[in-house]
């Protein structure tokens, strides 16, 4: 059975309005035609702050505020954008984040971290991290609850979400209450049966998750890589935070986030888990208006609301 069989019928169209691209011949291309949706809403607060990242580069945070928020004891989110290490921008998620900052009733901050292979690791990992520190020290001026502090992205971001789990915990903080690694991307050995099986040219496929790892690893990728760097190599996942993960039957992480699911969960980790059938990568962003779009975006941003706002119905995982 081919790859578009497979696909949920009302997701197949949306397929067909993206652009072909190969990696790296067209980096620079894909990076040029890349849509900043820049958001504009009434009900948060969006400003871009700019501070100093661990190297001493200019590191841009783009923080989205509830116009209602309290002034005290609000939970933050780091929310870290997706694009393959190589690609996007914290504007091309203005409105996940606000949904997030609306219904979750939390601070977003999102990292502009620098991208590979000009930066390769551990350059946006580093940058994740100081942004991490950012909020734990502006916590008392921001009104920010330090117990209530959650990590999550997609794709690359949750891969680099994955792994600022286990920096924060080897570091000794600041702590995370919670994280939301949305499909992501651990593991750059590229060696499981979904990584070989998903290779259709329009969605995120083996070719452009090879040559992707390689611009991110970049001279590491012929020594020892760190588990900081592909998370599905950490020996030690005890002592992380509560994970709500979910995947596309269809995507070619499938495999290796089932494996660190079982693991997390082997080491005592409380994790959700969504596997969703005839859904390829990112599925809700290429066909927003599907039927399974939809539930899939509710169900992700409804945990996290849950999890930040423990007093309101069952909020625990």
């Amino acid at each position: 059975m081919d790859f578009m069989s497979r696909v949920t019928p009302e997701l197949r169209a949306g397929l067909l309005g993206l652009e072909v691209i190969q990696l790296p011949e067209d980096l620079m291309k894909a990076r040029t035609n890349a849509v900043q949706v820049v958001q504009t809403s009434t009900a948060v607060e969006i400003v871009n702050v700019y501070i100093h990242g661990v190297d001493g580069n200019e590191l841009q945070l783009r923080i989205y505020t509830p116009a209602n928020t309290d002034t005290t004891d609000t939970p933050a989110l780091l929310w870290i954008h997706g694009g393959g290490l190589i690609l996007g921008s914290p504007e091309g998620d203005d409105q996940l984040c606000t949904d997030f900052a609306i219904h979750a009733e939390c601070i977003v901050v999102s990292p502009n971290y620098r991208l590979a292979p000009e930066h390769p690791y551990p350059a946006g990992l580093e940058d994740c991290y100081s942004a991490l520190q950012w909020i734990s020290g502006e916590a008392v001026t921001r009104g920010i609850d330090l117990e209530r502090i959650a990590v999550g992205g997609a794709s690359a971001g949750g891969g680099l979400a994955a792994a600022l789990t286990l920096l924060t915990r080897d570091r000794k903080g600041p702590e995370l209450c919670f994280q939301l690694p949305l499909y992501p991307m651990l593991d750059y050995r590229n060696s499981t049966p979904s990584s070989y099986e998903i290779t259709h040219p329009s969605v995120w496929n083996r070719a452009h998750n090879v040559a992707a790892w390689q611009m991110y690893l970049g001279q590491k990728l012929n020594g020892d890589i760190p588990e900081y760097a592909s998370p599905s190599l950490a020996a030690d996942l005890t002592g992380l935070p509560p994970a709500y993960i979910c995947v596309g039957e269809l995507d070619l992480f499938r495999d290796e986030i089932v494996d660190y699911v079982i693991r997390l969960t082997r080491a005592g980790v409380k994790v959700e888990f969504h596997l969703y059938p005839g859904c390829y990568h990112a599925s809700e962003h290429v066909a927003p208006e599907a039927e399974s779009s939809q539930r899939i975006r509710t169900e992700y941003i409804e945990r996290l609301a849950q999890v930040l706002h423990p007093g309101t119905g069952d909020r625990n995982l």
